[in-house]
């Protein structure tokens, strides 16, 4: 495998809005991020993933962009976005912009030209179908953000297509013009310097709009691989694509050494695998180590040699990493410890989302009123007029609702959690006061400290960027444990994710090892024996030399 300056960086996503306010308007914006970079340079990453800072009348938080070229004025200026850039740099952080190319907002000026006149040269742009013959919609496709997917526009008597909200259509990736515009786009950004892109949704741009193949087009990867020559593919960028609908097998068209695509992908397989099969996200399972153990291991192993993962527990679209897969009480840190530990030292790029870092947790707001998510407030609304009472819905967005990850970041134990002197746009989770950046640093055991060290780590073993993985005691109920192995170099990585002491039989062939303890969340470990007793949510990985 070729090697790549980002297969040993880690990347840490930062949501705009809800990072740092600097002129107390209760927004997080661009200075406020330029006022953290220390931080994060003292935590160690590399990447910053920037979730939308373009032009947008926020009809989905930014996923909705008005103009490519411009800064939403709540975030700041085009300058200000320049300096982030360059001050980010100075600090060997690059910045990954978030690039929604799927959809535009129904704002943007292609868009209102497009509803002009269906002569108008930006028609085509979009998506247009004529109604059905009972002058409805021209199908069934369902939006993801609830309702039909298709809009009636009366002034041309066709509906345009949105898959996500009626204020997001569909850009149509059919018209050669459509491509052009983008690709001198993002060369733009590009030549600003920054690292790369997030791709949103990018799976679904080659969509065959008339058989409801909506991912996974027979065009898509056409679409890419132009994309790549024309754009990124000219230099040594990172591009990662969120792609929902991936397998392994797509995973490795997407990102094979081979193909000129994109450098690696998000896929969901870790969590989907806790969502009802009929209600989705809305009504969830519990978490079950068999099912997801299966699941990164799989993609460990198909990705081994001609991919790269993308290793994340949470983003924007996800519940809190600790409250989803540990323990958000009484176990919390060790419990957020383990799940840095286990995701680090996996083989692939890590992903930090904002508060991961300091075990921020979900949140529980008891009125609907005080969500902001789109998504959450449409389905909400749909599912409640489909009989669907308010506490199982309440118990869906509890669990699973997006604005989870979306309250603000917890900097100390002030009001509203140091994020703003004014109002917050989203409540400040009333825990701000016990979990904090503040409070953490002063801690030398805190979760945040132990994410400094795990990417240090990184910088200094090559076995944990590019050593195999090698599943330990696959079925094992409550242990997920592997080795990593690099020429004369053995990981043996060992986390249990439950809350209760274990006793765990070592493997034969492993019962004599010792070494040097890398990483802990307990006492340190050098020694194996037959067998050993592992402490709630206690995770370890031990380096031995042959």
């Amino acid at each position: 495998m070729e090697k790549k300056w980002w297969h040993n960086a880690v990347v840490y996503q930062i949501y705009p809005r809800s990072f740092m306010d600097s002129n107390g308007d209760g927004i997080g914006d661009i200075n406020g991020i330029i006022s953290k970079l220390d931080y994060l340079q003292q935590l160690g990453i590399n990447l910053i993933w920037l979730s939308p800072v373009y032009r947008s009348p926020m009809d989905d938080n930014g996923y909705d962009i008005s103009d490519y070229e411009d800064i939403a004025a709540e975030f700041g200026t085009m300058a200000e976005m320049e300096s982030l850039i360059q001050q980010a740099k100075k600090r060997d952080i690059h910045i990954l912009m978030d690039l929604v190319v799927n959809h535009t907002s129904d704002e943007h000026p292609w868009f209102i030209e497009a509803l002009k006149s269906k002569d108008n040269p930006y028609r085509d742009f979009y998506i247009w179908r004529k109604p059905a013959a009972d002058g409805g919609p021209p199908n069934d496709f369902r939006s993801y953000f609830g309702g039909s997917g298709w809009a009636f526009d009366e002034g041309s008597g066709e509906y345009y297509l949105h898959q996500f909200s009626v204020r997001q259509p569909d850009l149509n990736w059919e018209n050669p013009r459509v491509h052009e515009e983008v690709h001198a786009m993002m060369n733009r950004w590009l030549a600003k310097g920054i690292g790369g892109f997030r791709m949103d949704v990018i799976d679904l741009i080659g969509k065959e709009v008339d058989q409801q193949i909506m991912a996974n087009g027979k065009n898509l990867h056409v679409l890419i691989r132009q994309m790549n020559r024309a754009t990124f593919g000219n230099g040594d960028y990172v591009t990662v694509g969120e792609t929902w609908s991936a397998t392994p097998e797509y995973a490795l068209l997407y990102s094979g050494e081979e193909r000129e695509e994109l450098s690696m992908v998000f896929q969901f397989d870790h969590i989907k695998q806790f969502w009802d099969e009929h209600a989705g996200k809305w009504r969830s399972k519990p978490f079950e180590l068999a099912s997801f153990k299966a699941v990164i291991e799989k993609w460990q192993t198909a990705l081994a040699h001609h991919g790269w993962n993308s290793l994340f527990w949470s983003n924007h679209d996800l519940p809190r990493a600790v409250s989803k897969f540990g323990d958000e009480g009484a176990f919390r840190e060790p419990s957020a410890k383990m799940l840095a530990t286990a995701l680090h030292c996996l083989k692939g790029t890590p992903y930090i989302y904002q508060g991961e870092e300091i075990g921020m947790t979900n949140v529980r707001f008891e009125a609907i009123s005080d969500y902001r998510d789109i998504e959450s407030l449409n389905l909400y609304k749909e599912r409640l007029a489909e009989g669907v009472s308010h506490e199982e819905m309440m118990l869906g967005i509890h669990a699973n609702g997006r604005d989870n990850a979306r309250t603000p970041m917890q900097w100390n134990s002030s009001p509203n959690a140091g994020f703003t002197t004014g109002t917050p746009w989203i409540a400040v989770n009333p825990n701000y006061r016990e979990i904090n950046v503040a409070t953490a640093l002063e801690q030398p055991d805190s979760i945040l400290w132990h994410y400094q060290k795990l990417i240090a780590l990184r910088k200094n073993y090559p076995v944990l960027v590019y050593g195999d993985f090698q599943a330990v005691m696959p079925e094992h109920p409550q242990v997920f444990a592997w080795l990593r192995t690099l020429n004369d170099e053995r990981l043996l990585v060992i986390n249990n994710f439950s809350g209760e002491y274990l006793t765990i039989d070592i493997p034969e062939f492993m019962q004599d090892w010792h070494g040097e303890c890398l990483i802990s969340n307990y006492a340190p470990r050098d020694r194996l024996a037959v067998s050993i007793e592992l402490q709630p949510y206690e995770s370890f990985a031990l380096l031995m030399r042959r």
